[in-house]
């Protein structure tokens, strides 16, 4: 494996203060610091700390509408499809709990311009569960009067879970995303979920 870049450090360490600080609370020296590199070498590859974190919510998103998407063009099964888009989202969540936080709890301090690209990825989430819960209720086997609230329950769900997992506890990304399929298809009314 090779080593990271500059830029990767950067981030990766963007990512790291970011979660344990927040945006507001961390400096670009902080960040620097932890990447092994003088403070100016920030802005050798990024305009400014929020460009960073721009970077860091942007990709954050994109890989994650990304494989929804893909899981959702794996089944035709409305349940199985369902299953596994709440599976992967909440895994996903978990192995990546910090970039997690730092996407889902700092879209704050984005520009406003940079706010709306990134709430263009949450909606284009949104729509894929909106879909996949239509998708079961259109063929008869999910029973669901609201849709989109149901997506943004099943979304928020997961999305939650950064607050409290820890990688070192009792439970696993893995675990936790069983269960948490399984709260989805109850949710959509599959009785023997």
């Amino acid at each position: 494996m090779s080593e990271p870049t500059s830029r990767q450090r950067l981030i990766e360490a963007a990512i790291e203060a970011f979660a344990e600080r927040g945006f507001h609370a961390t400096t670009t020296r902080d960040i620097s610091t932890r990447a092994g590199m003088s403070p100016a070498a920030l802005y050798v590859h990024h305009a400014s700390k929020e460009q960073l974190l721009y970077e860091v919510s942007s990709f954050g998103h994109a890989d994650t509408l990304a494989m929804v998407r893909e899981v959702y063009a794996s089944s035709e099964d409305p349940v199985e499809r369902l299953r596994l888009m709440q599976y992967e989202f909440t895994r996903w969540h978990a192995v990546h709990q910090q970039k997690a936080r730092v996407v889902q709890y700092e879209i704050a301090a984005l520009t406003p311009e940079h706010r709306r690209e990134v709430a263009g990825y949450r909606r284009d989430i949104e729509q894929v569960y909106r879909d996949a819960i239509g998708a079961g209720v259109d063929k008869g086997v999910f029973d669901v009067e609201d849709v989109r609230g149901t997506a943004l329950a099943l979304i928020s769900m997961a999305i939650d879970l950064v607050r409290w997992y820890q990688a070192e506890g009792p439970r696993t990304p893995e675990g936790i995303a069983d269960l948490y399929a399984q709260l989805a298809l109850r949710a959509v009314g599959v009785s023997d979920a």
